[in-house]
């Protein structure tokens, strides 16, 4: 199913959201009201109350309270309720779609495409409720006699940290597992962007789910190192970026509680001259431009053989500059605004540094405000932008520019594709475009990334697990690994 956009959304106004705790939502909060500006026109079009330390304490409180009943719950009774929240989920697609692009500026066909990938993940979790099994072990009777056999167990109290560039995406990933495993969540929702979730939230209480089981907090900083400081917490699960996981990991160590880490990445799509060119130049240019380029495992580099390059950096190069930017509510518009006014100032730094050192071939600028709609020219809008014979040591290259922003680098062989793939700090993602299955099993085990894709990019399956190598961070989520990262195992000895 593909979700058709509304004709006229109903409101631009998201109102005010808030601290969902112990299934009611608080109209005033420690750390106040903050005003919410829709980046697609850079106007206010809502107000969050943000938490602090208080509304954190009372909603571990109140799942450390819920947390008994829920694990006792009978499997299959969570298991209904999980498979509710995922009908519930489909249903409102739409409505999801909408609030997430009214929140970030994310074209509506692509917010509801993570709206209903979200939902996905509520399904298989629910499949996996009733399907958590321990082992029995080996025993020479001789020498042990008796009964040893494994229990898995939920952690307890799950702290949840979202990112903002997709948070309806992460509901899914980590929520889901958490407590189809038994687990109770308190939800460091992004203070960018929590719309999205609040309205998860109301849906999974509708779906049956027991109020003191889910929590969500809207917040900054301090509300996220005080839910990591916690010594209610059992877990943490956390995306987003490197020098914020250095905090978690130090705010964690006190208590030594485990920590999940979902960090960032600078995938690289291996071009061969025996690929597709023309799938090839697509599949970049598609994924590198998500989201406009604010996401974590998006082909931001393009390492292409010196026997096609030419080719490819033309035809990249027109692709890019055939992308329309502007309205995200237009079906037509394929990049809607980076996410705020210092994220747009940012980039457009990025590359006025790298168009020195390399070959600007498209974009390059903000986006002219006469080529967007009215409603629009105001908002933070830039232009795909690829940059040609770009250096492998510099700063594009290496790290994470978190905006539309694409890096071509020729290579010579497989040896040198493979040390370029592998030369930035992170190992989250990479692709290869290539017809040769030889080369294809030669290559997978040299690259050091949590995930390899072949001739084309993957929607992440609810049931493939994703997670990084590196500074990439650590955990899976997705699949039976993702399950049981927030499932401890427990063994017991029974003497004969």
């Amino acid at each position: 199913m593909t979700p058709s956009s509304p004709t006229t959304p109903l409101s631009h106004d998201l109102g005010t959201t808030g601290p969902l705790i112990d299934g009611n939502w608080l109209d005033h909060t420690s750390a106040g009201p903050r005003d919410h500006i829709n980046p697609a026109t850079a106007r206010v079009n809502g107000t969050v109350l943000l938490a602090g330390p208080p509304e954190v304490d009372a909603a571990v409180a109140a799942a450390k309270k819920a947390f008994p009943e829920w694990r006792a719950l009978s499997p299959d009774r969570r298991r209904r309720i999980l498979q509710r929240v995922e009908d519930l989920m489909l249903e409102r697609v739409p409505e999801l779609g909408r609030l997430n692009t009214l929140e970030l500026g994310v074209p509506f066909g692509t917010s509801a495409a993570l709206a209903q990938l979200s939902a996905g993940w509520f399904g298989y979790y629910a499949g996996w409720a009733d399907k958590i099994e321990g082992a029995t072990v080996p025993l020479s009777p001789r020498l042990v006699p008796g009964l040893d056999y494994t229990v898995p167990e939920p952690y307890g109290v799950i702290g949840t940290i979202l990112t903002w560039n997709g948070p309806i995406m992460s509901v899914g990933m980590k929520i889901a597992p958490a407590l189809a495993a038994g687990n109770c969540v308190v939800v460091k929702a992004p203070d960018l962007a929590p719309f999205t979730v609040a309205r998860f939230a109301q849906i999974a209480l509708e779906a049956g789910l027991p109020p003191g089981v889910l929590h969500v907090l809207p917040g900054g900083p301090e509300a996220g190192e005080h839910l990591v400081r916690h010594p209610d917490v059992a877990k943490i699960s956390f995306t987003g970026g490197i020098p914020t996981a250095r905090k978690i990991l130090d705010a964690a160590r006190d208590t030594l509680k485990p920590v999940l880490l979902e960090l960032g990445g600078k995938t690289a799509n291996l071009v061969f001259p025996d690929a597709d060119l023309d799938e090839a130049v697509t599949e970049t240019v598609r994924s590198c431009f998500t989201l406009s380029g604010q996401g974590c495992n998006l082909t931001t580099r393009m390492l292409v053989h010196r026997d096609i390059y030419d080719r490819a950096v033309a035809a990249t190069a027109a692709a890019a500059t055939a992308l329309r930017v502007g309205d995200p509510f237009d079906r037509a518009t394929a990049l809607g605004p980076v996410v705020g006014g210092a994220a747009h100032e940012r980039v457009l730094g990025i590359i006025e540094r790298a168009a020195k050192h390399s070959r600007l071939v498209a974009g390059g600028h903000a986006t002219d405000p006469a080529t967007l709609p009215p409603d629009n020219r105001e908002g933070y809008f830039i232009d795909p932008t690829v940059l040609a014979d770009v250096d492998p040591d510099s700063e594009v290259a290496r790290h994470e520019v978190f905006g539309p922003v694409l890096s071509i680098i020729p290579f010579a062989d497989e040896d040198e594709a493979v040390e370029l793939a592998n030369s930035t700090p992170y190992g989250l993602g990479t692709a290869l475009q290539t017809r040769d299955v030889s080369r294809v099993q030669r290559l997978v085990p040299l690259l050091r990334s949590g995930t390899v894709l072949v001739n084309g990019a993957s929607g992440q399956p609810p049931g493939a697990p994703f997670g990084g190598y590196k500074q990439s961070g650590y955990g899976r989520e997705g699949g039976k690994e993702g399950l049981y990262e927030f499932l401890q195992t427990k063994n017991v000895f029974i003497r004969a």
